[in-house]
C-alpha cells in the first residue's frame, strides 16, 4: 500500500506515543496537517512559532512525553528556534519539526530555502534532515532516542516538502522501543563507593540539574533524600545561588566540605566551583553522562574532583537512593533545612499592607492561599524581578520557571500546555509586564482551545531586572531605556482576546480580583500595579 511521506510521518509520531503537537500552520507543513485528520492526534494551533515551542516544553516537563512542536520552514523555523534555548538549559525532551525547502530544489533559491539544521545546531542535541522518504519513520526514532537519552534536551528535524509529498510503498516502522531512551545507569560498585564517601565527609551536600525538578523527578528525589538523611538542592533557576525559591541556602553552601553533582553541569549558577560561592578546599563528586562536561569541570577544579561517573541523572539518582543511608551528621542536614527554609520575618508584615504601589510581597502573600489551598496546583514563574519574588514566597506542588537560560517570555505558553496536561489543575502564572509583551497573542490561543489559566501581571511600568543593574552599576542619575508606559491595561488585551481581565491598584482587592479570574474559567489576566523592588537577596542573620 503506497502512502504519503507524511502520513509516514504520522504513523511513527503515534508509534512513538504522540498524543499533541503544538504547531503554527505555513505552507510546507500542510501536506502534515492533512496527514493529521483522522490520526488521532490533536494539534494546538497558536498565534507564533516561538510559542508552539515552549508549549512543548511545558507538555515535556509535566508529562514526561518528548514534546513536540512543528512549524513551516524559512521564518517560522527561526521564530520557533529562539524558544530553544530555554529547553536545551532547562534539559526538556524535545522535537521540533520544521518544514523544509525541497530537497530536489536546494542550490536552485527555493522558497524560503536556508541552512534550516545549520542554524539550529548550537540550539539542540542533534539537528538534521531528513533525507529520504523511507526513512522518515527511522529519523523519528533516532530524533526521539536523543531528546531522551543522556541529559535530556531539544533534538530538530527539518521535513523537505518533496519527501513529505512523495508517495511509496509504506515502509516497516520502527518498534516502540526505538523511541526510548539510551541506558546510562550508575553501576552498583560505583553507587557504592560515592555512597561511602558522602557517609564520610562531614559536610556534603547533593546538587540536581533542571532535568530532576520535573514531576517524574521529584519523587526520586525524595527518596534518595530519605535515605541520605539529606536536602537535596535543585539547580534550575537563571539566579544560581542566589536562587530566592533556595531561602539563604548560598550562605551554607559555602561551608560543603563536598559537592556531590548529580547530574549537575558545573557552570555559572554554581560560579564555577569557586569561592566565596563554595569553599576553595571543597573536593567535588561528580555523576555526569556528557563527556565535554566531565572535561570541563576538570579544566576548571584541577585536583578536585574525587570521584566521577558517567550516568544519567535519573538512573543514578535510583541506583543511589538504594545505596545511601543516612547521613551522621544529622546537625548539618538540619542546618541545610533551616536554610532552604529561611525567608524574612519582614515579608510576612507586608501582608496586606495598604498603600500604593503594592509591595511585590504583598502582592504573593495574597495569592498564597489560592496556591496552599489547591493539592493539583500549578505554579508557573517568569520575568525579571517579579518572577523572583515569586518563587521566593509561591510553591505549589508542580513548578515550572523560565529555568537557567534566564530568557523572559514562555510563561502564558507555559501556562497554556499545563493547562491541557492537567485538566483539572489550578494554573497560575506570574509574569512582569515586560515579559507580557512576547506571547500576549496567545490569549487568543488559550480562548479558542479553551486552556483556562489565571495569570498575574506585576505592572511596575519598566524593564526592573535590567533598571536595577543601571541604577547598581552606574547610579540612579544613568538609568534609561527601561522605562514602560505607567497604568497600561493588560487585562484589557486579555479582555479583546475573550478571555477575562482585573485591573487592581489596591492590596485589599487582590485575593477577590483572583478570586473572580479562577471563578471565569477563562484565560484570565490580573493586571497588579506594582512597586518596582529588586529581586530578594535572602541572607540568615
Amino acid at each position: 500500500m503506497e502512502q504519503r511521506g507524511a502520513d509516514i510521518l504520522v504513523a511513527a509520531l503515534k508509534s512513538a506515543g504522540v498524543s499533541r503537537i503544538f504547531t503554527l500552520s505555513g505552507n510546507h507543513i500542510m501536506t502534515i496537517f492533512d496527514a493529521l485528520i483522522g490520526s488521532g492526534i490533536e494539534i494546538v494551533h497558536t498565534r507564533q512559532e516561538a510559542a508552539a515551542v515552549h508549549m512543548a516544553d511545558a507538555w515535556a516537563r509535566l508529562t514526561g512525553e518528548v514534546g513536540v512542536a512543528m512549524v513551516t520552514g524559512g521564518q517560522g523555523h527561526t521564530n520557533a528556534i529562539a524558544a530553544l534555548p530555554t529547553a536545551m538549559a532547562g534539559e526538556v525532551p524535545l522535537l521540533l519539526l520544521s518544514g523544509h525547502a525541497p530537497l530536489r530544489e536546494l542550490g536552485m533559491g527555493s522558497f524560503q530555502e536556508m541552512r534550516q539544521a545549520d542554524m539550529a545546531e548550537p540550539l539542540t542535541k542533534l539537528s538534521f534532515t531528513a533525507a529520504s522518504t523511507a526513512g522518515i519513520g527511522a529519523d523519528l526514532a533516532r530524533a526521539f532516542r536523543a531528546a531522551r537519552s543522556g541529559r535530556p534536551g531539544p533534538v530538530h528535524l527539518s521535513l523537505p516538502t518533496d519527501l513529505m509529498d512523495a508517495r511509496i510503498t509504506a515502509p516497516a516502522l520502527p518498534d516502540a522501543g526505538a523511541f526510548t531512551a539510551e541506558p546510562m545507569p550508575l553501576g552498583a560498585e560505583a553507587a557504592q563507593a560515592i555512597a561511602g564517601m558522602i557517609a564520610s565527609a562531614a559536610r556534603p551536600v547533593i546538587l540536581v540539574p533542571p532535568a530532576m525538578c520535573s514531576p517524574r523527578g521529584k519523587p526520586m528525589l525524595a527518596a534518595l533524600g530519605k535515605a541520605a538523611g539529606l536536602p537535596i538542592i535543585p539547580m534550575e533557576s537563571p539566579r544560581g545561588l542566589n536562587d530566592p525559591s533556595l531561602g539563604a541556602y548560598a550562605g551554607v553552601l559555602a561551608e560543603a566540605d563536598l559537592v556531590v553533582l548529580l547530574g549537575k553541569a558545573l557552570d555559572f549558577s554554581l560560579r564555577f566551583g569557586h569561592a566565596p560561592g563554595i569553599s576553595a578546599e571543597a573536593r567535588f563528586i561528580q555523576i555526569e553522562p556528557d563527556g565535554v562536561v566531565v572535561a570541563r569541570a576538570a579544566r576548571a577544579l584541577p585536583g578536585r574532583i574525587a570521584f566521577t561517573a558517567m550516568a544519567s541523572a535519573a538512573e543514578a539518582t535510583a541506583a543511589l537512593a538504594h545505596a545511601m543511608k543516612p547521613h551522621a551528621n544529622q546537625a548539618w542536614a538540619a542546618r541545610l533545612a533551616e536554610a532552604l527554609a529561611f525567608r524574612p520575618a519582614s515579608w510576612a508584615a507586608l501582608a496586606g499592607a495598604s498603600g500604593a504601589p503594592i509591595h511585590p510581597a504583598t502582592l504573593f502573600q495574597a495569592a498564597k492561599p489560592f496556591l496552599d489551598q489547591a493539592p493539583d496546583a500549578v505554579l508557573i514563574s517568569d520575568g525579571g524581578e517579579i518572577g523572583q519574588w515569586a518563587q521566593a514566597i509561591l510553591s505549589a506542588p508542580t513548578r515550572i520557571i523560565n529555568g537557567l537560560a534566564g530568557a523572559i517570555g514562555p510563561s502564558i505558553p507555559f501556562a497554556m500546555a499545563a493547562r491541557a496536561a492537567r485538566p483539572a489543575a489550578r494554573i497560575l502564572a506570574v509574569l512582569g509586564d515586560g515579559t507580557f509583551g512576547f506571547h500576549m497573542a496567545e490569549f487568543d490561543t488559550a480562548c479558542r482551545h479553551k486552556l483556562p489559566f489565571v495569570a498575574i501581571v506585576g505592572n511596575d511600568s519598566r524593564w526592573n531586572a535590567e533598571y536595577e543593574i543601571q541604577k547598581r552599576d552606574y547610579g540612579a542619575n544613568r538609568t534609561h531605556g527601561c522605562e514602560l508606559a505607567p497604568g497600561t491595561r493588560y487585562d484589557l488585551v486579555a479582555v479583546a482576546l475573550g478571555g477575562h481581565g482585573e485591573y487592581v491598584t489596591r492590596a485589599e482587592d487582590i485575593a477577590p480580583a483572583l478570586e473572580r479570574a479562577f471563578a471565569s474559567g477563562k484565560p484570565a489576566c490580573v493586571n497588579v500595579v506594582i512597586e518596582g523592588q529588586a529581586a530578594p537577596n535572602i541572607r540568615m542573620g
